[in-house]
């Protein structure tokens, strides 16, 4: 089977295309703008430089499956014509791409699409999209429900707050997760809008990873949630990160910035996923945290 993965070097992207790459043949393609090579070190397959929002994908084989993870996700760039230009172009020519070829496709879209909607957050509930991130996440989606119902093979997989290995590179896009642990790690306090209180739906890069081969192999077509269905507020989130770190640094309350465009809460409604995909996922918030504290080297997993 010949798999080909766009954004393939990025954060989720490369942890799927280490993840395939003993069930298929699996091709990465990345334009390296927001990617880390380094991220595909124990990679195996062909990388291939392109840019998917501009130029022709040209691999030369027949692909079974297109995992669509190319996407600006910065949700603070400052251009927002550019933001729409290159996630909704990119999709566009993915999408003509797999139509031609009669390929599978499954493509990564977001919660953000939710905006400050009721909580817990169904597939089938008014988008309110606050960014244009999450607008451009949202016109994708409505791209993918016409094609689907032409007949095409697609799977969207509706992101919630995904953190893990590999997302090192993204810096003020990583999770908060990760921002938060570097904070405490260097013996700061932890910054946090007021007052802590806001929660999200953490949901570690492996089970992402894993979602995305359950999609694969489903008969399902569809946009579907992936989260835990399960909410943690930014204040747990630092107490789970201090006992992990053995620190007990206390919290400093900032002003929100952002509070226009800011969801104050994200939890997935699992339903649908757990009933026509089959997925749940594999790690609670702790579990996940403190396997990536120990992957990366900020904890000794034998000692916690």
């Amino acid at each position: 089977m010949n798999v080909l993965i766009t954004g393939g070097a990025g954060f989720i992207g490369s942890q799927l295309a280490l993840k395939l790459q003993d069930l298929a043949q699996v091709y990465v393609v990345d334009n390296f703008i927001s990617a880390n090579l380094d991220n595909l070190k124990r990679f195996k397959g062909e990388v291939i430089k392109l840019d998917v929002s501009k130029e022709e994908i040209n691999i030369g084989k027949k692909m079974d499956v297109v995992f669509h993870e190319a996407s600006n996700t910065d949700t603070t760039f400052k251009d927002d014509k550019e933001m729409l230009r290159n996630n909704v172009d990119g999709f566009k020519k993915i999408m003509e791409f797999c139509r031609k070829n009669n390929t599978k496709l499954v493509y990564a879209t977001s919660a953000g699409v939710y905006g400050k909607g009721e909580v817990p957050m169904k597939e089938e509930q008014g988008a309110k999209p606050l960014n244009a991130y999450a607008f451009s996440k949202y016109m994708m989606d409505l791209i993918a429900l016409r094609e689907i119902e032409r007949g095409t093979d697609i799977i969207g997989l509706r992101y919630f707050n995904v953190y893990g290995p590999h997302e090192e590179h993204k810096n003020k896009a990583s999770s908060m997760i990760l921002q938060l642990a570097h904070q405490i790690k260097e013996g700061e306090n932890p910054k946090l809008f007021k007052y802590g209180e806001q929660f999200r739906d953490f949901i570690y890069v492996f089970d992402v990873a894993e979602a995305n081969i359950v999609a694969m192999r489903s008969n399902a077509k569809g946009i579907f949630n992936i989260g835990t269905g399960r909410k943690t507020t930014f204040n747990e989130v630092v107490e789970i990160l201090n006992k992990l770190l053995q620190a007990n640094k206390k919290t400093t309350y900032i002003d929100n910035p952002y509070e226009r465009f800011y969801q104050c809460e994200t939890l997935a409604d699992m339903k649908k996923t757990k009933q026509e995909l089959n997925f749940s996922a594999r790690y609670d918030t702790i579990q996940g945290i403190k396997d990536y504290l120990g992957k990366i080297g900020f904890i000794d997993e034998r000692k916690n």
